[in-house]
């Protein structure tokens, strides 16, 4: 404590801010750790794990959203091929968004989406061309004309009587429309195929360290797993400009990376900040994001830093206060504060940036763009986990994104919190892998017409039986 408040008084004697992290050669070059250098003098560290069954990936880099061609030098076995027609189930995405002045958003699905088995992760029938209005914006309705002596709520009508619709209800002018019309193959991802490759991006203050079960679980099962260091974080370089730190800056080196090792079918998962470059990666590529996993992402609202928050002090201010912050981290990140949560920490090298870097990194999170209809517009399946002890993110957050989302599961982690995927690797890893692994059922979509007409055929035997009692009294 000591030590960092004499470095900080330092620090702001001399003008510059004390720089923790710095490019770490890798202990051990064989388990597949690179160095990327995205743009002249940023370099990311980038942890590759390519399962022992190698394709030979032609030179190609992927151009908007066009895909990336394999050829495999073991076999050339049909299973290998990737074909559209030959894995999964097409689902047809059609939605309507609708953006009002007075901030309200409606949502309406207009395609045939499997509405009880997706939205809502539950068992129940198709619903072809279901029409779901949602309204997610806070805001009040005002009538449009005030009136002093409101009428009580109108009786409904007897039978007999016909009385006139009500005049529907009179909107604003929209303000936005957006129209979505895909069709997507949503298809399980085994290891045996070459053509899947899965990205691991972590939050502010981590590092690919803290996906290590994660990565160990899945590159073992076959799958070729990529997990890159922030700039700044880890052992990628930090450049001492606050403009290296903004949102687009970050995502944009990790759309370099994303093009350097994408396959034909690429799997994001993000935690926290992470979670906003995977939506955007999945924004910008929807032919080449086949899923998304979101781990205490948070909700679906447009990024901009907090004014009056703490990281706004001067980065000598910062760095004396970093032992408190590290504490505070602990406390907030882990739902149990013992040996083996400080072990883990350490050993996943999280939150230990400079105080420059955090107080970029949280300056710069401003994404303007991606609001509600952003996150709306994807149609890629999402796996949305929660830790429910997480002081980070609230639970309804989550919840919200969820309800905006096209295809979203949710699923909460009771013992878990923010750091979920360090404290409960297993339970993580497990939900992980059956997403991988899921694909819509639409079978019940054919068999959806001879239910209806065996409904049908056993009302008119019943109705017959019972005409057949009747007149034998």
């Amino acid at each position: 404590m000591l030590t960092s408040i004499t470095e900080g008084i330092l620090c702001c004697l001399t003008g510059k801010a004390a720089s923790l992290v710095l490019p770490l050669e890798s202990s051990q070059p064989s388990d597949g750790y690179e160095f990327v250098e995205v743009k002249p003098g940023r370099v990311l560290r980038v942890r590759h794990i390519v399962p022992e069954r190698q394709p030979v990936v032609t030179e190609e880099k992927i151009t908007g959203k066009e895909k990336t061609e394999c050829d495999y030098e073991d076999d050339d076995s049909p299973e290998d091929s990737y074909d559209e027609s030959d894995y999964g189930s097409s689902v047809h995405c059609k939605r309507k968004i609708t953006v009002y002045r007075n901030g309200q958003l409606v949502i309406e699905n207009l395609g045939d989406v499997l509405h009880s088995e997706i939205l809502q992760c539950q068992d129940g029938d198709l619903e072809p061309c279901s029409t779901v209005e949602v309204e997610l914006a806070d805001y009040k309705e005002m009538p449009s004309s005030p009136d002093p002596n409101p009428l009580p709520s109108p009786v409904p009508p007897s039978l007999g009587e016909q009385k006139p619709a009500p005049p529907p209800r009179r909107r604003r002018k929209p303000k936005r429309t957006v129209l979505i019309d895909s069709k997507r193959v949503i298809s399980s991802c085994k290891g045996t195929h070459s053509d899947v490759a899965l990205f691991f991006v972590h939050g502010v203050g981590g590092s690919l360290d803290i996906w290590s079960s994660q990565l160990d679980f899945f590159s073992r099962l076959g799958y070729e797993v990529i997990a890159p260091d922030l700039a700044g974080h880890g052992a990628s370089t930090a450049p001492q400009i606050a403009a290296a730190y903004t949102f687009y800056a970050l995502a944009e080196d990790l759309r370099a990376i994303f093009k350097r090792y994408a396959r034909k079918r690429n799997i994001l998962i993000g935690h926290s900040y992470g979670v906003s470059f995977c939506t955007f990666l999945a924004h910008e590529y929807p032919d080449l994001v086949h899923k998304v996993v979101m781990i205490n992402g948070g909700g679906p609202t447009a990024l901009e830093p907090s004014l009056c928050s703490i990281f706004q002090l001067p980065s000598c201010v910062l760095h004396c206060l970093s032992p408190c912050l590290a504490w505070s981290f602990l406390k907030a990140g882990f739902a149990r504060q013992g040996a083996k949560e400080k072990q883990l920490l350490k050993q996943g090298n999280a939150f230990n940036v400079s105080p420059f870097v955090l107080r970029a990194m949280m300056s710069g999170q401003y994404w303007p763009e991606g609001d509600e209809v952003y996150h709306a517009e994807l149609t890629s399946p999402i796996l949305l986990v929660h830790g429910m002890c997480d002081k980070f993110v609230p639970m309804d957050e989550d919840q919200r994104m969820a309800e905006i989302l096209l295809f979203a599961f949710l699923k909460v982690i009771e013992e878990g919190s923010h750091m979920v995927m360090m404290e409960c690797p297993e339970t993580v890893n497990t939900l992980l892998h059956e997403f991988f692994l899921w694909e819509p059922d639409m079978s019940r979509k054919d068999s959806r017409t001879s239910d209806t007409e065996k409904t049908v055929a056993l009302s008119d035997t019943l109705h017959t039986l019972k005409s057949n009692k009747s007149l034998d009294k």
